[in-house]
């Protein structure tokens, strides 16, 4: 399976220009299976949307796992997940993450063999810590081979992921902010023993580059002959987004 990670910035780009389209052009050159989200929703009032969902159903091959606690998100705290058409989500769960200002974490269940968590995480290292404990703690409920992705916030290679050392292998597909000269890694995966790692990259394209002010992340894995989910039914490639 090909899962990627994108904080969207709510669709604002680095022309500051709220552009939802684009966006989904960028999701839709990924060629994930699963795409977590950040910033998916506005901060304020209702939190809604930045992607409508009108335009994700007409314009892409993904439905958005229902996360949401209201009718006018598309995910939690903004963290948002897409799933491919002919992929079966048979679980999910909300996470709430320790902070001084909100924060949380969600997972979805595929065809009942991967869990796949997205997360956004505090931009200080003294409350990502105990936010990855209770991200991890949430996790290990289950038995089921669990990905991680998400925006990290974490600038060190060597230091700050400590916390999820206990049950997952780390990595960095490289650097992904900000877009016009990336030097930091912020984005990041996470993978329980049983997944193992094939492939990760940075997508970076003329598009993605002013989309957002994070480049996406994508990683293809593969998961215990036993747990390998059903070949999908739909289609491969989507159709393009609006300009």
């Amino acid at each position: 399976m090909k899962l990627a990670s994108y904080n969207i910035r709510k669709a604002v780009g680095r022309d500051r220009r709220r552009d939802p389209g684009r966006v989904i052009e960028v999701i839709n050159s990924l060629g994930a299976d699963v795409v977590v989200l950040q910033e998916a929703d506005r901060r304020l009032g209702p939190r809604p949307t930045a992607l409508p969902r009108k335009m994700l159903e007409d314009h892409s091959d993904y439905i958005p796992a229902p996360l949401a606690a209201n009718d006018v998100s598309l995910g939690w705290h903004g963290n948002a997940v897409l799933v491919r058409r002919g992929l079966e989500i048979t679980d999910t769960q909300r996470i709430e993450l320790p902070s001084l200002e909100p924060r949380g974490a969600v997972s979805v269940e595929i065809d009942g063999k991967l869990r796949i968590a997205g997360t956004h995480l505090a931009l200080m290292r003294r409350y990502r810590h105990p936010q990855m404990r209770a991200l991890r703690a949430a996790l290990a409920r289950g038995e089921t081979p669990t990905v991680v992705l998400g925006d990290f916030n974490e600038w060190s290679l060597t230091l700050g992921m400590e916390e999820l050392h206990h049950g997952f292998e780390t990595n960095v597909p490289g650097a992904t902010y900000p877009t016009f000269r990336p030097v930091a890694a912020l984005d990041r995966i996470a993978l329980s023993p049983e997944v193992k790692l094939k492939r990760s990259g940075v997508h970076v394209t003329e598009l993605s580059r002013i989309a957002s002010d994070h480049l996406p992340i994508w990683a293809e894995v593969s998961l215990p002959a036993a747990a390998v989910p059903e070949p999908r039914s739909a289609v491969e490639h989507a159709p393009g987004a609006p300009g």
